[in-house]
């Protein structure tokens, strides 16, 4: 099996296993019970005094919730060969799921929705997305990114009503991968995203409702009046490659009867 780790090296598998444990605030003893292993033996693994098997290394990871990409990388600094495949979006091999994906977008439509990467780049759409969230200069439609289209002054920000609401759930959902991956490419969006200047008139309003997490409200002004949507984010499980692993769609849900109707006439009858 190929397989291409991107992760940035570690220093040593003690030194990952003791950082993402510390992360989810886990005691030594706590990891040991869940792992089913000693704690003794657990600390000499975490200062170097132990080497772990293959099947331990996998078996801490699955413990702590170590996503695909960092579990090649633990892997490696113990000394193993990678498990997981990682190939382009344009690979041959991907071609049938990548066809999937846009066959799970366009039945989406005339609702738009989307296909992004861990970092937020746009690497599918349907024509609903083109037209509903249309705007932006070219610099940033050139290599769309989720994040900055949203939040750009240049991008779709002018047009977003509730656009402290959407900063706040895209601020949570960038902590929360952070957290999930220690990705530097992330930590660096989440500081470029808390820079962007909020217009007084787009601090405070919000959209009304119980939102529970699951859903996230999003408000457009557009030609045929304010558009309200809630957003969905779904990834695919079962997979074992990280690229596939790593690729969420976006959807967006009219929230209203008058969104359903405006929605229908840009997409349809353009």
């Amino acid at each position: 099996m190929h397989t291409t780790p991107m992760s940035t090296p570690l220093p040593s598998f003690g030194h990952a296993l003791r950082q993402w444990r510390g992360q989810r605030r886990l005691t030594q003893l706590d990891l040991s019970l869940q792992a089913g292993v000693s704690a003794r033996h657990l600390s000499f693994v975490e200062t170097g005094r132990a080497s772990p098997s293959r099947e331990m290394v996998l078996r801490l990871a699955h413990c702590l919730s170590v996503p695909m990409r960092e579990r090649n990388a633990w892997l490696v600094a113990a000394g193993f060969a990678p498990m997981y495949r990682e190939r382009s979006l344009d690979d041959p091999a991907l071609a049938d799921a990548m066809r999937s994906v846009q066959r799970l977008l366009d039945a989406q439509s005339p609702f738009p929705a989307m296909a992004m990467d861990r970092h937020w780049n746009v690497v599918a759409s349907n024509v609903a997305t083109q037209r509903v969230l249309s705007g932006g200069s070219p610099s940033l439609l050139a290599s769309p990114n989720v994040m900055r289209l949203c939040h750009h002054p240049e991008g779709l920000a002018p047009r977003i009503a509730n656009l402290s609401q959407v900063r706040e759930n895209h601020a949570l959902r960038l902590a929360q991968q952070l957290q999930a991956s220690h990705d530097p490419v992330l930590a660096d969006m989440l500081e470029e995203l808390r820079r962007y200047p909020l217009p007084a008139a787009r601090q405070t309003q919000r959209m009304d409702g119980e939102h529970t997490g699951i859903v996230a409200p999003f408000q457009l002004e557009s030609d045929e009046g304010l558009l309200s949507f809630f957003t969905t984010s779904a990834v695919f499980g079962s997979v074992a490659d990280i690229t596939l692993s790593e690729l969420a769609v976006e959807s967006f849900l009219p929230a209203d009867e008058a969104t359903a109707q405006a929605v229908r006439r840009i997409v349809l009858e353009d």
